[in-house]
This record gives C-alpha cells, sequence and structure tokens, in this order.
C-alpha cells in the first residue's frame, strides 16, 4: 500500500522507492525492474526485482535481495540476474516469473564482481551474455576483495591520471567478459570454461570510467563492439574513444579475434551508445569530433556491415563538419524491422526521443520528436522483439520514475505505471511548474523552469531560490534529483527558479559553446538578466528575500557572485563542491576540462586562468554562505572548499563548513545526504526569513 506524503520534505524523498529502468519481455506484456528503498527508521536498506504487467500496471516481487541486480529475459518467462556474494563474488541465477522461488537455481559463481549485464538469444537458442568486471593486467579476472592486502599503502605513480573521479587508479582496469548459457535438462548452464575476457592482451578497456556501463558495449549474433580510451594517448588530455567489433559466434570461443577498429574519418572525440540492428549486422553510435572536449555535440553515425568493415557514415553531415543536426544524441535503439533509429536528446529543458531514418542516405530531414509523456525520458526501448511501439522510462519535477507505452506511428503516449501516482504520492501537482524565458545579456532567449509551492497563492509573495546548475556544460531538466530536486526547495515555501544560461546543453551549440574563455563572463550576465527579469515580471516572487545556492560550476558561480554585484542581491548563498580558485584547476584529473574550457594550458595562457578567479575577488565578499565539501572528491580537492571558508570566517562574514569524508563529488548517502538537506535548508530558511515565518506559524497554531 502506498501512503501519501503529508508535506515533501527530503526524508520522503530519500526514503521513496527507487526503480530503475524496466526491461519490457519478448512478447511485450511484462516488464521486468529494480527497486530500491532506504529506511531512516531501521536505517538499511532493502532491494527488490519486480515484474510489472504492462496491460494492468501492476506489479509483484520476484526476488528480495539487497545483492540482486540486473534482470533480463532469457525467454518468455524465465529472467537472469547477477547477485552479490561474500568476498567479492558473483552469482549468475535464473529465475521464473510465474513461479519466482520455486524454480529458481545458481548457473555459476564468479570470482569477481560483475556487472552491466546484457543478454542476446543466438541462433542456435543458445544465450549469449557479456559483463563487464575488472581485469588483471595479464587478463585475468580481479578480485580485490580476495587479494591479499599488502603491508604498506604507498602508491606509486610515473605517469599522468592517477586518480578518477573518487578512486585512486590501481594497475587492474574494467573488461568485457562474455559466456554462453544452454539449457541442458530443463536448466542453463554456463558453456566451456566460464567467462572469457573479450580484451585480454588488447591494451584496451572497456566500459569507460567512471560513468561507462551498459551503453559502451553491446552484443549480437555477429559478436561483440565496444568503447575504449585509445591506449596511444594520454587519458588525462584527451577525450578520444573509438569503437571496436570483436567477431565472435558462439560466446564461448575461448580466445577471442583481435579487435577491428572502427574508423570515422573526421571525427576522434568520445565514442558512445553503440547499438546492433536486430540483424546484427549493422551498428548505429555516436562519436563528437573534438579529442579534447568532453561536451562536444555527438554525432550520429552507422557501421553499415560488420562482416566488410568501411569507415562509418555520418548522419546530417555538413561540408563544414559542424552537422546540421545541432542537437546532442544521447542513447539509440533500432526499430523492429532496422528501418528507423530513436534517439533521446535534450531540448529546452526536457529529454525527448526523437526519429530518423536507419541510414544516412535516407536521412534528407532533420529528426522529427516523437510524442512522449511529460518531463525527461532515460530510457527507451522496444515493446518487445516484433513491436513498433516503444517502453519508456522518465521522471519529471513531479514525478521519480514513470513507465509509458509510446506509439510513434500514431503519436500517442500513454502510462502504464508511475511511482509516485505522477506526483500525488509526494503531494505534489503538473500545475506547480511554469517556465520562463528572458533576454540575455547578449539579446539571445534564454530559458528557466519554475517551480512553485504546491499550496501556491498568486496573491502572495515568496522568497526566491535561485538554482545555478553544474557542468557547466549541463542543464536544469524537467525531470527527478534526489540530489537537487527543485520540489524540496518549493515545499519549503520558495518559488524556484532554475535558469539555463550560457553554457547550457539542449538549446544549440552556439549557447552551450559560448561558455568557453566565459566562465564568469556571459553566464554571470544571463544570470544577471534572469534575475532581472524575475523582479520585474514575477508579482508572487519577493526578490528582497531571495537565495542563491549551486554546485559544481554552480558552486564556481556562487563564489563568482559573491564578489559581484549579483552577490549582495541576495540574503544568503551555498556552495556546493565549487571551484575557489581557477588557478587549481590543475589539481584535478581529466585536465582536458580545463585546458577546452580556459583555452589552453595554464603555463600557456595564464591570463585566462586569471581572468575567471573568484579568489582574485574576495575583498568584495560579504554575504552569509555555506560551504560544502567532500574528501573524495577528486574533481575539485576539498581544498577548493576550505579555502573560502576561511576566508569568510577570517572576514567575520556568517559562514558554515559541511564536510563528507566518504562521498565524492555528489553526496550519495542516504544518511548523508539526509544532513546535507537539512543543513542547506536550515541555512537558507534562517536568511530567507522563512524560518521565522514557520515559528511564527508554530506558535499561533
Amino acid at each position: 500500500m502506498t501512503l501519501k506524503a503529508i508535506k515533501f520534505t527530503p526524508e520522503v524523498m530519500l526514503s521513496a522507492p527507487r526503480r530503475s529502468p524496466a526491461v519490457p519481455s519478448p512478447d511485450g506484456k511484462r516488464a521486468l525492474f529494480t527497486v530500491s528503498t532506504y529506511s531512516f527508521e531501521s536505517h538499511k536498506k532493502t532491494a527488490q526485482i519486480r515484474v510489472l504487467d504492462i496491460e494492468s500496471g501492476q506489479s509483484k516481487v520476484l526476488v528480495e535481495d539487497l545483492g540482486a541486480s540486473e534482470p533480463n529475459w532469457v525467454g518468455e518467462d524465465e529472467f537472469v540476474y547477477l547477485k552479490g556474494w561474500e568476498k567479492g563474488k558473483t552469482v549468475i541465477v535464473v529465475d521464473s516469473v510465474s513461479k519466482p522461488g520455486e524454480g529458481r537455481y545458481d548457473v555459476a559463481t564468479i570470482d569477481g564482481v560483475l556487472g552491466n549485464l546484457k543478454v542476446k538469444k543466438l541462433p542456435s537458442g543458445r544465450i549469449a551474455l557479456a559483463c563487464s568486471a575488472l581485469a588483471t593486467p595479464d587478463g585475468r579476472l580481479a578480485n580485490p576483495e580476495a587479494e591479499k592486502k599488502p603491508y604498506s599503502s604507498a602508491k606509486i605513480y610515473t605517469g599522468l591520471f592517477v586518480r578518477h573521479w573518487d578512486t585512486w587508479l590501481t594497475e587492474n582496469r574494467n573488461s568485457i567478459w562474455y559466456g554462453a548459457l544452454e539449457k541442458r535438462e530443463g536448466k542453463f548452464e554456463l558453456l566451456g570454461n566460464g567467462l572469457t575476457n573479450a580484451l585480454a592482451g588488447t591494451g584496451l578497456s572497456s566500459p569507460v570510467p567512471p560513468f561507462g556501463g551498459t551503453g559502451d558495449f553491446d552484443i549480437s549474433a555477429k559478436g561483440l563492439v565496444f568503447v575504449a580510451k585509445d591506449p596511444k594517448i594520454d587519458p588525462a588530455i584527451y577525450t578520444k574513444t573509438d569503437l571496436y567489433f570483436v567477431p565472435i559466434v558462439e560466446f564461448t570461443e575461448p580466445k577471442p579475434p583481435s579487435p577491428k577498429i572502427i574508423e570515422t574519418l573526421c571525427l576522434e572525440g568520445y565514442t558512445q551508445s553503440p547499438v546492433f540492428s536486430h540483424c546484427g549486422r549493422k551498428v548505429a553510435f555516436t562519436r563528437m569530433r573534438s579529442r579534447q572536449y568532453e561536451s562536444d555535440k555527438p554525432r550520429v553515425l552507422l557501421l553499415r556491415d560488420v562482416d566488410n568493415i568501411a569507415p562509418a557514415e555520418e548522419f546530417f553531415e555538413t561540408k563544414d563538419g559542424e552537422g546540421a543536426w545541432d542537437y546532442r544524441p544521447e542513447s539509440l535503439i533500432w526499430s523492429a524491422d532496422d528501418s528507423t533509429l530513436y534517439a533521446t536528446a535534450e531540448h529546452q529543458g526536457r529529454t525527448l526521443v526523437w526519429e530518423l531514418p536507419a541510414d544516412p542516405v535516407h536521412a534528407k530531414d532533420l529528426p522529427t520528436e516523437v510524442k512522449t509523456v511529460e518531463g525527461s525520458v532515460g530510457d527507451i526501448r522496444l515493446l518487445g522483439d516484433s513491436s513498433k511501439k516503444l517502453f519508456v522510462t522518465s521522471t519529471s519535477l513531479i514525478d521519480n520514475s514513470c513507465y509509458s507505452v509510446i506509439d510513434p506511428s500514431h503519436g500517442t503516449a500513454s502510462v502504464v505505471s508511475s511511482g509516485s501516482k505522477q506526483g500525488k504520492t509526494f503531494g505534489l501537482n503538473r500545475s506547480s511548474c511554469g517556465e520562463i524565458w528572458f533576454k540575455g545579456a547578449g539579446g539571445y532567449p534564454v530559458h528557466a523552469l519554475v517551480l512553485r509551492p504546491s499550496n501556491f497563492d498568486k496573491n502572495k509573495k515568496y522568497p526566491l531560490a535561485f538554482l545555478i546548475h553544474g557542468g557547466p556544460q549541463g542543464a536544469w531538466l524537467d525531470g527527478w534529483s534526489t540530489r537537487w530536486n527543485p520540489a524540496i526547495f518549493a515545499e519549503q515555501g520558495y518559488v524556484v527558479v532554475t535558469p539555463n544560461p550560457t553554457g547550457s546543453s539542449g538549446y544549440g551549440m552556439a549557447l552551450q559553446d559560448g561558455i568557453q574563455g566565459e566562465w564568469g563572463g556571459r553566464p554571470y550576465n544571463d544570470l544577471m538578466a534572469c534575475f532581472e527579469h524575475i523582479a520585474d515580471n514575477l508579482p508572487y516572487v519577493d526578490t528582497n528575500r531571495a537565495v542563491a545556492l549551486g554546485a559544481s560550476y554552480g558552486g564556481y558561480m556562487i563564489n563568482w557572485i559573491q564578489g559581484h554585484p549579483l552577490g549582495r542581491k541576495f540574503k544568503a548563498l551555498v556552495c556546493h563542491d565549487g571551484v575557489f580558485s581557477t588557478l587549481n584547476q590543475w589539481s584535478t584529473e581529466e585536465l582536458f576540462f580545463p585546458i577546452h574550457d580556459f583555452e589552453g594550458t595554464i603555463y600557456d595562457n595564464r591570463e585566462a586562468y586569471e581572468k575567471w578567479d573568484p579568489a582574485q575577488h574576495v575583498n568584495e565578499w560579504a554575504t552569509p554562505q555555506l560551504i560544502i565539501h567532500s574528501e573524495l572528491d577528486y574533481r575539485l580537492p576539498i581544498t577548493e572548499g576550505l579555502s573560502p571558508f576561511n576566508i569568510l570566517q577570517a572576514k567575520g562574514i556568517p559562514s558554515k563548513l559541511l564536510m563528507f569524508p566518504d562521498e565524492n563529488h555528489w553526496v550519495i548517502k542516504p544518511e548523508n545526504s539526509l544532513v546535507w538537506h537539512r543543513e542547506v535548508l536550515n541555512w537558507i530558511n534562517k536568511y530567507s526569513g522563512i524560518e521565522e515565518e514557520t515559528t511564527l506559524t508554530d506558535r499561533t497554531k
């Protein structure tokens, strides 16, 4: 039974069940998904694998096990999943949807941590499977938990890229492992000698850390395609990743053939999202042009035939090399008959589904938008092996998980299941959502999403919560977040405005690329214009009681604002894992980031780093500020939080430091996240006057 929240609070958000994207069955009638829940009463997490009846929208529990994950269909009724086991081992398990638990059995126990499971039925009837796991330098399966611990904790390096995201690098690397399941005497068996390392001896690693997953590889009856960093260039300096094909027929080959690189002519940046056609011969994928720009525009490409490899063909190619489609495609899938591709891409604060012919020769017109439910799409799949419909997982500003069925041919979209009953469980509703457009500093249009309290009264005035996104090449979307959720602030009594200024994605590459060499310039001026637009055009917003918050680049902008006139417009500021000094950008791990955004290295173009350095303006700092930073944040070392806090304290400016020793660039652990939210809300509520209003209201009850 689902209980409706009296008020949407951090506790409600963080303890709400979290659903994974759902995987439709071959006949399109059911879908597998996982759901995890954290209890602040027991201080424990629970996890389930569930099956959804797509027609009724009802679901039932199949597996209840904290270690169970990644369910995949291996028949109309059977599914396989991974189960984490003791001492870093993983069990491959098969179960039945109609009789869960009764026919459950272990297929194999693997001495390592497996993840990113993919399966494919082969013409022989066998089930090919591929997954990721760490490999030792000599290609063996690595299991750090079972290794003998060294007596010394010393780490020695002689090259760049010594740590990444939240981990100091070791000699072990990600690799893709394959195998085959065959049913014998009613049960699946893992054939041969278990799993085989597809990349052994190649010097290649996939998926690409820190965020690579199932989107970095795919399998078919023809073999394996995968994305890997170019081993000949430094991964700290360059973003180049290549696509490779390995011909594998039975998925029992003890030694796979050498990978074949796929040429892409003038494109040599990030490669992402390879996906085989259903016939198994073609591969669609995306690739960026620049080898030193992580947020460059991905182009859609086609590898026409893996049996006769030739350079990939680009969709919407132009003579100037810019590409005609101005948006950034992310994931791709093929239609059942391989005639159409569907892509996800951001567009003006939302992630939508787009349709295009599956051959560049026929792609004369730009992709067309496919009707979806409100919000942002996170995952698209076919509704069954031969269906013309799509099964979509999405979220919105008010809904944490929505499964829907889309019919592109008829332009219809219908909700199958919503994790929060489209916001009702949280006491949220769509009428609270809005948006504004205003003129940026250069006269160009700039967009912002607006979220009002659920009990909004247009005759009242509400303090402003001004949220600044990170990236900087990113955007606020009409989507759900458990880290920066606008509804949390709105339900405290704020009108929340989330602007997407220069540097934001989803509005064309000119706006996004306009931030290069302009970190504190055009984006700051756009934010100034947004604040003025709110003051002049939203009578229900009290800008005299405004607060501003940001993380990562948004944290940089908070520190920049603090030293400039916009900083005096706010009663309080919150900086999460922000840049204090741009001169310290070379303490990060991915050096290609500052090289691109500051147009060169710090030793070749120091003036560009100095120009937009918040630390140069600390004499102007005056607004109360909360600093949040974590010790495992290797993107921005903790000194970037300690330095501004020390300055605020030394200057006598009201300030507070919140530090997490066990979090990275994000605060993920539920108990830590709850503290984060309480500290942030207490800070802004104190200075905006909401705390006083709440106290007065409580006294009059």
